[in-house]
Parts: structure tokens; C-alpha cells; sequence
């Protein structure tokens, strides 16, 4: 394990991350204020101060406590990193030994993809069903950074569910509609829901919500899935920078499947 800290520093993915305390702050309280783009669909279970957010941030992602610092910088604790990634393939492995029925989604088509595509891959050589329900299901999706909503659908990428613009373009989103779409096509067609969703954004959150078993990445500027965790709604929520360069999560990827099928991937 201190290989694996060694490289989450480094490689920026935890340790001192890009992401600031300007924006872990402010998406602590537009949590806090129930905002719906910040919820991941996800509705928490009772009202939470921003200080009971941070508080749980801190404890979960590393991050500062303290409710009246709003600028500067922030970490990612790489120790609280690993330890959530043991977690995790506790629950690979045990999916892997069951071969249960799977759902593997990510909101961040050009960043921790890599490791969905890795578990994806992993958990089908393993004997795993790995569920691709609704593909170009519609749902729309808040376009905060563009100003106007945009038109998504669902598609799959090596057995990923991604949102994708008119199947022209992958898009990064929040939305927790396309799981929703995914989950309700199951259902529609008598189909029982997976036994595991491995997720993040509002793919994790939708999927918590309905109450499957979900396992999930999350940045320290998005705690919904962090508080998911704390009110016993997502089994594991891991801190990680989401979006650095695709190539830095090999080795969290070599971490989290060792011994899912016997070998890494």
C-alpha cells in the first residue's frame, strides 16, 4: 500500500489535488442548501449544516473542517484514498466469487473512466452478467459550465454507461436521469436490478437512492455520495481527484482488481 500512497500523491490524485477549497466549500453548501444539481439524486436523509458537511468531509476525503475557511487550497488525504479502495475490492471480489449481476456507469467520460472500463472488464472475465440496460434511453442533463440544459442518452463503452450527446460526443455529468432510465428499462422489461452498481456522480446516486448496493468514486468537491456513505446508503465512497489525465489510474486500477480474477488486470 504505501506504493499505491506514493503514486495517488504524485500522480495528483490525492495528496494536494487541483481541486480548491473555494470549490469544495461552496459545493458543501449548495449541498447543505439542498440545491438539486448537487444532491446526485440522492435526497439526504435529514438536514445538514455546512459544518456537519465538512465535518463528514473531513473525516471521509481529509479535507479542512473548518466552515469559515472558503479559500485557498485543500487535500485529499491518500491514506483515506487507500483505505476506501481496500474496501472496495473486498466487495469486487466478492461480486467476482458470486457472479452477480452488474451495473458499471461514470459521469467523467475522459478521466476515471479508465477504471470503470478496468472493473467492467475485470468483472465480466471474472463470470460476472454485466447489465447494459436502456442504451439510448434519452435524459437531460443541467449544462451549468455551457449555460443551457443539454439533450444526453445513454450509451455503453466497453460495457460503461456514459452519456453521450446525439452519439456524437461523451459528456461529464451529474444527472442521476440516466440511471433512473436504466433502472425503470429493467423494470419495464420484469428484469430484476443489479446486485452491485460501481459508479460515481448521479449514475452512483440514483442508483443508492433506489436502494441497490453501490460502490462509488467521488472528488472532495462533490460530498453527496459522501454523506450517502455516513447515512448507510452507499457501501463505499472513495476520494479521489475524478479528472486528472486517464493514464494515472492504472495503478489504482492494478490495486483495486488484484485477486478479482486472480490476476491483475
Amino acid at each position: 500500500m504505501p506504493e499505491l500512497v506514493n503514486h495517488l500523491r504524485e500522480a495528483l490524485l490525492a495528496g494536494d489535488v487541483e481541486t480548491t477549497r473555494d470549490s469544495n466549500h461552496g459545493n458543501a453548501a449548495a449541498f447543505a442548501e439542498g440545491r438539486e444539481g448537487y444532491l446526485f439524486g440522492l435526497a439526504p436523509l435529514k438536514t445538514w449544516t455546512l459544518a456537519e458537511v465538512l465535518a463528514v468531509m473531513a473525516e471521509r476525503v481529509g479535507i479542512d473542517a473548518d466552515p469559515e475557511r472558503s479559500t485557498g487550497t485543500d487535500v485529499i488525504d491518500p491514506d483515506k484514498t487507500a483505505r476506501a479502495l481496500e474496501r472496495m475490492r473486498d466487495r469486487l471480489r466478492q461480486a467476482a466469487q458470486r457472479r452477480e449481476r452488474v451495473i458499471v456507469a461514470t459521469g467523467h467520460p475522459a478521466g476515471i473512466i479508465e477504471v470503470h472500463l478496468a472493473v467492467a472488464a475485470a468483472l465480466r472475465a471474472a463470470g460476472c452478467e454485466l447489465l447494459q440496460p436502456a442504451p439510448g434511453a434519452p435524459f437531460a442533463s443541467p449544462g451549468w459550465y455551457l449555460g443551457r440544459e443539454l439533450p444526453l442518452a445513454v450509451r455503453y463503452i466497453g460495457g460503461v454507461a456514459v452519456a453521450a450527446e446525439r452519439g456524437m460526443a461523451l459528456w461529464h455529468t451529474h444527472s442521476p436521469d440516466g440511471m433512473r432510465a436504466m433502472l425503470a428499462e429493467l423494470d419495464r422489461l420484469g428484469e430484476a436490478p443489479p446486485d452491485l452498481v460501481v459508479a460515481d456522480h448521479g449514475f452512483a446516486g440514483a442508483a443508492a437512492a433506489a436502494g441497490l448496493d453501490v460502490v462509488s468514486f467521488a472528488d472532495s468537491n462533490d460530498p453527496a455520495l459522501f454523506i450517502g456513505e455516513a447515512e448507510g446508503r452507499v457501501r463505499v465512497t472513495v476520494p479521489i481527484d475524478d479528472n486528472v489525465q486517464p493514464h494515472h489510474y492504472w495503478p489504482v486500477s492494478d490495486f483495486l482488481l488484484d485477486g478479482v480474477i486472480g490476476v491483475k488486470v
